[in-house]
């Protein structure tokens, strides 16, 4: 009877273990619904980052497109490996920051909030006092 127990609690506990946010997540136009990125987020001294790694479906063919409308030391970077998500906190099953979230299509900073929808989906909702739109990113298998 013990071992069923410690069986059925170690199979419980499969099951409860939390999906990380941690990976490789698509974006997409919220008009289009186009591919547009795929973002790494990763988890760094306890704090979430973001970063792009590849672009689809840019304006004007552009291979390598920099940044041109980004704020401070972002100005005129190339968009591909920007860190545009940093240093989100953890609370509870959501991570949020201050001034987070950057938009490199129109260099704006906004607040930010992302949570898993399911194993594979995240909502990223970007605050300006407020307002906030969210979009639906997808986890690259």
């Amino acid at each position: 009877m013990k071992n069923l127990i410690l069986i059925f609690l170690l199979f419980f506990s499969f099951l409860c273990v939390a999906q990380s946010v941690e990976g490789v997540w698509e974006t997409y136009d919220d008009d289009s619904g186009e591919l547009k990125s795929e973002v790494k987020l990763y988890i760094k001294g306890g704090k979430l980052y973001g970063k792009i790694l590849e672009l689809h479906n840019t304006e004007h063919g552009l291979e390598n497109p920099k940044c041109i409308k980004c704020p401070g030391d972002k100005k005129n970077k190339r968009v591909i490996d920007m860190i545009i998500l940093t240093g989100l906190t953890k609370d509870g099953e959501e991570w949020s920051g201050d001034e987070a979230i950057l938009d490199p299509n129109n260099g704006e900073v906004y607040d930010c909030t992302i949570w898993l929808e399911n194993k594979n989906e995240l909502a990223v909702r970007g605050y300006s006092g407020w307002f906030y739109r969210t979009q639906y990113w997808k986890r690259v298998e």
